[in-house]
């Protein structure tokens, strides 16, 4: 695979790196296209390096034995992926899977130590980065252990929404992957939608969806969690 350099300032990630700190890291980068389907890391092969996404999407997920998908995460420009497994040199404990066409950057673990001992600022943006994941994994947790399954939903739509009724919002990805991501089958995340429909809290066409009643949505995923 060829390296060329790619223009520091497209690359979300890295805003706030000085330029004469990134371009000499970008030039022992490797730009990957992705197609939709296509996998870019499969669980239990060795993380080498690091992922960043340019454009796209990407979803990370587990697979059991017996073939049943739980989506972990869904990352979209600007985020990234394996920089704590590349530095603790373990394998892949989930597969990397392209939603859309997609445009990535691929960092190897050699190059980012190279560059993190000459550049302290670029040490300090890596442990930004790692803190975050760690920050929304914990958050993750949280919401799966004290919510029920229309609680989580509820809060995905105001968040997706930013809380504001009567503006259409389309959903980023299918509602497959959003029910998997909430943990929730898609027979369960289905009647939940249909409910809040009937309750007139919402209305859904297709991939997209209108908050009606705002404050009406929030006093039912309130009555949930007695």
């Amino acid at each position: 695979m060829a390296t060329h350099p790619i223009p520091y300032d497209s690359i979300p990630y890295f805003e706030g790196i000085p330029q004469h700190v990134l371009a000499p890291l970008l030039q022992g980068a490797y730009p990957i296209h992705a197609r939709r389907g296509q996998i870019i890391a499969l669980k239990g092969q060795p993380c080498e390096g690091m992922h960043i996404i340019v454009s796209g999407q990407i979803k990370l997920y587990h697979e059991s034995d017996s073939g049943l998908e739980r989506i972990m995460r869904v990352i979209d420009a600007g985020d990234s992926f394996g920089e704590a497994l590349m530095f603790l040199e373990r394998d892949y404990p989930i597969t990397a899977e392209a939603l859309a066409t997609s445009e990535l950057l691929y960092l190897p673990r050699e190059l980012m130590m190279q560059h993190m001992v000459q550049n302290p600022a670029l040490a300090q943006h890596l442990v930004a980065s790692l803190s975050h994941h760690l920050y929304m994994m914990i958050g993750d947790m949280g919401a799966y252990t004290v919510r029920n399954g229309r609680q989580r939903l509820i809060a995905y739509l105001l968040r997706e929404s930013g809380g504001l009724q009567g503006v259409p919002v389309r959903l980023p990805v299918a509602k497959g992957v959003i029910a998997s991501r909430l943990n929730l089958t898609p027979q369960h995340f289905s009647r939940i939608l249909h409910e809040l429909v009937e309750r007139k809290l919402i209305c859904i066409r297709g991939r997209e969806f209108t908050l009606l009643d705002v404050a009406g949505l929030r006093a039912y995923h309130e009555q949930q969690a007695l």
